[in-house]
Parts: structure tokens; sequence; C-alpha cells
């Protein structure tokens, strides 16, 4: 019942701008295993209705071949509906979080960001909550973007033909190998984030790989709906009425830079996902405005990050 009651409170604070289903709150708030439950807590009116929430998360997988730093902490999502706003109540579930996170020897938190998060900080849209979380010590550093771009059906997307340089699909048994590259070139999150897609039953579909020599030396990540779970590019995808599309992360050796593969992974990744009929693509959580929007890619969402230290 509470997964419902949660969904609806998010749905009609949050609904119009990031729509929530069910499918993605179960996945990023009840099933990581980084949730961390002590500082997480609800609100309730008299009638034992929700009216706020906050979720934090601290690294819990100590099991995983990829460590993420425990003297991080997240708030993953702090809410309180409209109606009961300036009465202390954001205030006490932050107060919560922060205290349990600060015994659980925290150092840092950070506001979204985290593993499977919905938010790279404070949306745009909710522009009042920023001045709050600065009354309370967070520290604004700059901002990230989702990206969009929409394609006409009759424009095809070709992949990019490079000298010495093959861009395939992944082979599900080529998992090993993009594993050991993403360790070695891109260690953390990104490689956190591959593992779990093979936990979760990925094929390899979902990422195009860029090989010279029959080695990989750059990859991009891809979504759509066929996708074996929701993935952050395509979170909001019932914004749109039709098949949304997802590229990143994706990377290239840094042995391997300056020779155009960045760019040239981006649009194969853009062929793949066309060439499975997608027309309405999302890079989401990226500072590289610039870099994107030479391949017609616009800001579609912002995001203010914040960080506060509790030494």
């Amino acid at each position: 019942g509470k997964l419902k009651e949660l969904v609806n409170l998010w749905n009609e604070e949050l609904g119009k701008h990031y729509p929530m289903r069910e499918e993605l709150f179960k996945q990023n708030s009840f099933d990581d295993k980084n949730i961390y439950l002590s500082g997480s807590a609800i609100a309730l009116d008299n009638d034992n209705k929700i009216i706020g929430f906050v979720v934090s998360k601290k690294w819990n997988e100590d099991n995983c071949p990829v460590q993420l730093s425990n003297r991080v902490g997240w708030i993953q999502i702090l809410l309180v509906a409209t109606d009961h706003r300036n009465q202390g109540i954001g205030q006490k579930l932050l107060e919560h979080a922060e205290n349990a996170l600060a015994v659980a020897g925290v150092q840092e938190i950070l506001l979204g960001r985290d593993p499977w998060h919905y938010f790279p900080g404070i949306p745009s849209e909710c522009k009042a909550t920023n001045p709050w979380f600065e009354k309370q010590g967070y520290i604004n550093n700059g901002y990230d973007y989702d990206l969009i771009s929409h394609y006409s059906k009759e424009l095809t997307s070709p992949m990019p033909i490079k000298d010495k340089v093959d861009f395939t699909l992944l082979k599900e048994m080529e998992k090993d190998e993009l594993l050991s590259f993403l360790h070695r070139c891109f260690p953390g999150r990104w490689e956190y984030e591959a593992l779990h897609y093979f936990n979760k039953g990925g094929t390899g579909r979902e990422f195009v790989v860029l090989k010279k020599n029959n080695r990989i030396i750059g990859f991009c990540r891809v979504n759509d709906p066929e996708s074996p779970f929701i993935a952050q590019n395509v979170y909001w995808s019932p914004l749109l009425n039709r098949a949304l599309g997802g590229i990143g992360p994706l990377g290239v050796d840094s042995s391997e830079r300056k020779k155009g593969y960045g760019i040239a992974i981006v649009e194969a990744g853009i062929a793949v996902l066309r060439s499975r009929g997608i027309n309405d693509i999302v890079i989401d959580w990226t500072g590289l405005v610039d870099f994107y929007g030479k391949l017609g890619y616009t800001k579609w969402k912002s995001y203010a990050k914040y960080s506060k230290s509790l030494d």
C-alpha cells in the first residue's frame, strides 16, 4: 500500500514534469541495496495519510566488485505535500536523514546523484527548493542537464564510418571484455551500472562498442522501451506519448582521444536507436551542452547540484 501512496504523492507534486511509475519507484527506492532505512522516513497527518517523505542512501554493497565511497551519503528525494509546507515538516525529515547519515560515518551529503537516482540535483521546476536547502547549509556546485533531440521519421541516421575502427553492438560473450575495459578506463559508477545491467538480464543490446584491432576502446550505452529495466535517460518517457530512447553514459579510452571517436560513438548510438524506430532521444545528466549541441541536442531539463559537508 505504501508504494502506491508514495507514488501518488509524488505525482500530485511532481507528476506534471516528472511522471512517476510504480515500477520505477520500486526499482530505485525500494529495491536499491543502498537505501538507508534509518535515514529515511515518512510524515503522516492525523488521518495517517502520507504528507511527506525522505529517502536517503549510503553505500551498502560490500560484496560488489565495484566500490563507491562510504564517506558520501545521498538524499534521493525529499518531498512534502504543497498544502503542508512551511510547517517545519521538511526540516524534520531532513534533520532525521542528516543525523542518521552522520551516525553512519558519512562526511558529505549530495542531493540526488545516488546509485539508482532520480535526479542529478534539484530540478529547475522546484526553484523555491534551492534557497531552502541553502539555509540548511547546502552549497550549489553548478548545473547539469538532460538534453533531447526529436528526429523526423523521414530522416535516417547512418552508422559513422571511421578508418581502422568498427562500431558494433556488444555480443553477450563479450561481457567480460566490456567489464574489464570499464574497470580499466572508467572505474566507479559506470562500471557499477554495467555490472547491474548484466545481473538484471542484459544481453548486450544496450551497449554499442567501438573496436580497434578487435579490442574494445570505447562504449555507448543505449536504452529503449525493450531494455531490461528503466534506465536513467528514459525515466520520464511518460511525458512523450511515444517510444523514448536514451544515450549514455559513453566514453573512449583516454589513450585514443582527440581522434573524433567520442562524437562518432554518440552517432553510432543514435543510429542503433533510430534503426529500432525511435525518433526521440534523451542524453541525461551531462554538462557537455556544446558537445552534444553539435548533434542537434538541446536542453530539456536542468538540475542544480548541491552538497553539504558534515564535518
